[in-house]
């Protein structure tokens, strides 16, 4: 059994079955939302850092000194940190498929798990790009999730882009699963 199969099971109800489980792709992970992402980041970092460096070498007031810390550490967030925290996230989700819900259990911070019943789902959507890698999306959520997906590391932002299977291998035979799944509920 794999690691997200055990992860799971201590969410199972009883005479409840695993019919898929997974994680989504590890490692950092450039979206196309970074297109617009990166140049932002790098452009608010560096007028961060150059606010910053122009005030200490002015030898402006402490108080100049210490506004600026907020927005050079929000860059270096936005830069580099938000790749690897997002990441750690992924690291500890854990997606589940029964023959009664939908399961996803995650916890950067804190244990979180969302159970979909399979019975009133009524919205399921499938993206599907390179190499049988996808993502399933569960009800509607927010009308511009896909402009913020980029955001996805930034906390609570995950509650906006509605539950979904995030970056999954063989997202199509998943859909599939989750189809028959539906149809036998």
């Amino acid at each position: 059994m794999n690691s997200a199969h055990e992860k799971i099971k201590t969410q199972l109800s009883s005479g409840e079955r695993v019919l898929w489980s997974g994680q989504p792709r590890q490692g950092v992970i450039i979206r196309g939302t970074d297109a617009l992402m990166i140049p932002f980041s790098l452009l608010w970092g560096g007028f961060a850092v150059f606010w910053e460096m122009s005030v200490i070498n002015s030898n402006a007031p402490a108080f100049f000194a210490l506004w600026g810390i907020p927005f050079v550490l929000i860059g270096i967030y936005m830069v580099v940190g938000r790749f690897f925290v997002e990441a750690k996230q992924r690291a500890n989700t854990f997606y589940a498929v029964t023959n009664e819900r939908i399961l996803i259990v995650s916890g950067f911070l804190k244990h979180n798990v969302k159970s979909l019943n399979l019975r009133t789902l009524s919205d399921l959507s499938l993206s599907e790009g390179k190499s049988n890698e996808g993502t399933i999306s569960f009800g509607g959520g927010s009308p511009f999730a896909s402009m913020f997906s980029g955001f996805s590391s930034w906390p609570s932002m995950g509650t906006h882009l509605g539950p979904r299977f995030d970056s999954i291998s063989n997202a199509k035979s998943v859909f599939e699963t989750i189809r028959g799944a539906q149809r036998a509920a």
